[in-house]
């Protein structure tokens, strides 16, 4: 699978992809807000690998893709959309190399799979969560479209000393919003 937008490619892993995904897996900054990680490189092999065995599975429920800069090929990031069983509704994700952070590519690759979403998938809903301080991530959720639904306090626990719960947005947008 692969989606193109102006400046990016969306696309399958490939069990090649690891040391890139690492490179931004195991860095403590860039996985601060994720749930997951600092990966050692058993976890980010075990990503690439889990990524790749979903790609032929019927109906395919989770698509985690690459975001390579068109330009030149590097991947920077992933992104991801999880459907529920009943295939009306999606999860994303995303995480970008902080090399890459604040050039808009985030808001670029979120939209196109938004879009993939919505007009391929035929989903009604998709909605996305954040730590409540993960500025970065829920102005991607608001540049998309999506609207602030929740505010969930001390929801989930940092991946990351100290360890503390913390506080966490919920963002969703309906297709015939994201249509308009």
């Amino acid at each position: 699978m692969e989606l193109t937008t102006e400046r990016l490619i969306l696309r399958d892993f490939k069990l090649t992809d690891v040391v890139d995904v690492h490179s931004y897996a195991s860095d403590p900054i860039n996985v601060k807000y994720m749930r997951f990680g600092p990966n050692d490189e058993t976890e980010s092999m075990k990503f690439i690998s889990d990524s790749v065995e979903q790609i032929d599975k019927t109906p395919r429920l989770n698509y985690n893709l690459a975001i390579v800069l068109n330009r030149n090929g590097k991947l920077i990031g992933a992104c991801n959309l999880n459907l529920n069983k009943e295939m009306n509704e999606g999860m994303v994700g995303w995480i970008l190399h902080k090399d890459y952070w604040k050039q808009g590519y985030m808001t670029e690759a979120a939209k196109k799979l938004m879009s993939f979403g919505f007009n391929e998938l035929k989903l009604h809903r998709i909605y996305g969560t954040c730590f409540a301080e993960n500025y970065g991530s829920y102005r991607v959720m608001e540049n998309c479209g999506m609207r602030r639904e929740g505010f969930l306090i001390k929801s989930r626990k940092m991946n990351q000393p100290p360890y503390e719960w913390v506080d966490e947005y919920y963002y969703a947008i309906l297709e015939d919003e994201w249509k308009e």
